[in-house]
């Protein structure tokens, strides 16, 4: 229930600054060119509240799933007043065209102004590792059949030299189902390997676990916060405060790859490196135990740590361009995969996926995770509204530049059979997505044989 309350507010309070942004580029520019605005709507359906000013009505609606702005004579086949100089039809295509450029243009600018508050008055540090170094390979796996090894260094991955093990970890999402060559270095020797790529993550998100490969992503030891009484690592001597440094000899940086060790080891006891206050103690046996499923020692890690290091503005406007292009390319590729086939549509993530990734992100400690998907979901509003389809800001504009172009009106009943098909075809899509959404719930991912 906390998770649900968490991730519905997250989701509100996150669609709620989206949309309304987005609604104002709209009503800003068609207040600029005098068009009248007969309502600025937080939600669909029913008034809940509100105050009218002027011609405009500013109301909070039922379902907050979105919003919209209403200008007089914007629908095809809507009544108006003839020659009514302040409906939207009555202004020239140009002035309509900004007007459906202003929104998406808004949501562009949000993600830009957000990431440039982010860097220049927040941008924490933490000491991660700026390479692909594989800490461990799971046996029996994928990536072990494909030769990968403990102390890998990637070199290229699909189309990128040198990533770092983020950025592995998204262009392998873009390549499902497929074999992507993969360069590593081993030792100081080039080796060529390709890995498969699982194709069916539906109901889960992608990792490269799925593969059996597991990447570096902090430096230094596993860092003990909390022991569990009477749990194995309790018993065996291990406190908080404690450095694990290896396992069995095996060097891990944090749980998860440990964790993965542990499963193959099958509850088998493991030897531990531990340091102490900056003294090496002598090796502690350790007996796991089964909790949850899973073989486990019964400690808690620590959060790596980390300090605010603003930088400055001009240098964070920079960063906040970068991270915006960066997210934008990344969007509009997954756009063309998804024309293309290369990626299956079961992988996007509506309003159902949208909230559980803005609940996560609100009970994450530091302010990255939130910013950073603001600003990436604010970026894909905009991206997607551009696209030419009839309902969509991109499809408006599309129109418009279709009647400059024959230099005449469309007709009214040609734009609303338009119209209706892309509202049918757009509600099937949108119900399809959020069935895929819900599947993916741990609910239902959890009675999957």
């Amino acid at each position: 229930m906390h998770e649900f309350l968490v991730a519905a507010v997250a989701f509100i309070v996150l669609v709620g600054v989206m949309v309304v942004v987005h609604e104002f580029g709209h009503f800003a520019v068609a207040k600029l060119f005098k068009v009248r605005v007969e309502a600025f709507s937080f939600g669909f359906g029913p008034r809940l509240f509100g105050f009218k000013y002027g011609d405009t009505d500013y109301k909070v609606c039922l379902l907050p799933l979105g919003g919209f702005v209403k200008m007089t004579g914007e629908n095809p086949g809507e009544d108006e007043p003839v020659d009514d100089p302040a409906a939207f039809t009555s202004h020239p295509r140009w002035q309509r065209m900004l007007i459906g450029l202003a929104g998406p243009t808004s949501n562009f600018i949000l993600a830009f102004v957000l990431m440039v508050f982010y860097f220049a008055w927040i941008n924490e540090i933490h000491d991660d590792v700026k390479t692909a170094t594989v800490e461990w390979v799971i046996p029996g796996s994928t990536a072990q059949q494909a030769g990968f090894e403990p102390g890998d260094v990637i070199r290229h991955f699909e189309n990128v030299d040198n990533p770092d093990w983020s950025l592995v970890e998204m262009r392998a999402s873009l390549n499902l189902n497929q074999t992507v060559p993969v360069t590593v270095d081993r030792g100081g020797k080039t080796l060529q390997l390709s890995l498969h790529l699982p194709g069916d993550v539906k109901g889960q998100d992608f990792k490269m676990s799925k593969t059996g490969l597991l990447l570096q992503m902090l430096p230094g030891s596993i860092l003990v916060e909390e022991v569990t009484p009477n749990s194995a690592a309790a018993q065996a001597g291990l406190r908080e405060g404690d450095e694990i440094s290896a396992v069995d000899g095996h060097i891990f940086h944090t749980v998860i790859p440990m964790q993965s060790y542990l499963q193959a080891g099958q509850g088998k006891p493991v030897v531990l490196t531990v340091t102490r206050s900056g003294q090496t103690l002598a090796p502690m046996v350790v007996h796991p135990t089964m909790i949850d499923s899973a073989w486990r020692l019964g400690i808690l890690e620590a959060d790596p740590p980390g300090h605010p290091d603003p930088m400055p503005f001009l240098k964070a406007v920079s960063k906040s361009k970068e991270f915006c292009a960066d997210n934008s390319f990344l969007i509009v590729e997954v756009l063309g995969r998804l024309f293309t086939h290369k990626v299956s549509v079961s992988q996007l993530s509506g309003p159902v996926g949208i909230a559980r990734m803005a609940g996560q992100a609100a009970e994450m400690k530091g302010w990255l995770p939130k910013f950073g998907l603001a600003s990436a979901i604010s970026l894909n509003l905009g991206i997607l509204n551009l696209l030419p389809f009839p309902i969509l800001d991109g499809g408006m504009i599309m129109l418009l530049l279709i009647e400059s172009l024959i230099r005449r009106d469309i007709g009214t009943n040609v734009k609303e059979r338009i119209y209706q098909a892309a509202f049918v075809v757009l509600m099937a899509f949108f119900a399809f997505i959020i069935f895929n959404d819900v599947t993916k719930l741990p609910i239902f991912t959890h009675l999957k044989p």
